[in-house]
């Protein structure tokens, strides 16, 4: 029924209300330097338009080849800048017993939206196992960690190593595929 590809969609909109949430309600940025270092010298509304366009690239690609690889890295995307991030701001607003900006749209809308869209890809065999959904978790988690710690930079490079990525899951399914 291709459910990934309408679940996936929301991702952009997901992420502008979160946005929204952190900047124009709240402000998230002087709650991060509170217990955070300061390195991240782009604006906020540029990292919004430049996640969200990363984002609809992906989403962009994975409607036309519809493939492991293609869903994979749209799922990559969304556990760096969505799952990993919801867990961040609900995890560090107790650690520090203060509200981190973003922990409503996080509990609410990426969390829920994105456990949708991860089972279906289990459903539509995007994802073929746990250990897959945990690998891409932790890939996530790395990303996301690094991000924090050296800045925008890290984009780039996650960016850089997509393309090597799909090439490689999907030389696997074909692999997959013969030996079947």
């Amino acid at each position: 029924m291709n459910k990934f590809k309408n679940l996936i969609v929301l991702g952009p909109l997901i992420y502008a209300l979160h946005h929204f949430e952190e900047h124009v309600i709240f402000n998230f940025r002087e709650w991060r330097l509170t217990y955070f270092a300061d390195n991240n010298p782009i604006s906020t509304e540029e990292v919004l338009i430049r996640l969200i366009a990363l984002l609809l690239v992906f989403i962009f690609i994975h409607l036309i080849k519809s493939n492991r690889g293609s869903a994979h890295i749209v799922l990559f995307f969304l556990m760096t800048t969505q799952v990993v991030n919801a867990f961040f701001h609900i995890f560090f607003s107790f650690y520090f017993y203060d509200f981190s900006p973003g922990s409503i749209t996080a509990a609410l809308l990426y969390l829920p939206i994105n456990f949708l869209i991860i089972r279906s890809a289990f459903n539509e065999n995007f994802l073929k196992s746990y250990k897959e959904l945990f690998l891409l978790f932790g890939a996530g988690l790395s990303t996301f960690t690094l991000f924090e710690l050296i800045g925008p930079e890290v984009i780039a490079y996650s960016v850089l190593l997509t393309p090597l990525y799909y090439i490689i899951i999907n030389k696997a399914e074909l692999a997959n595929i013969k030996e079947a």
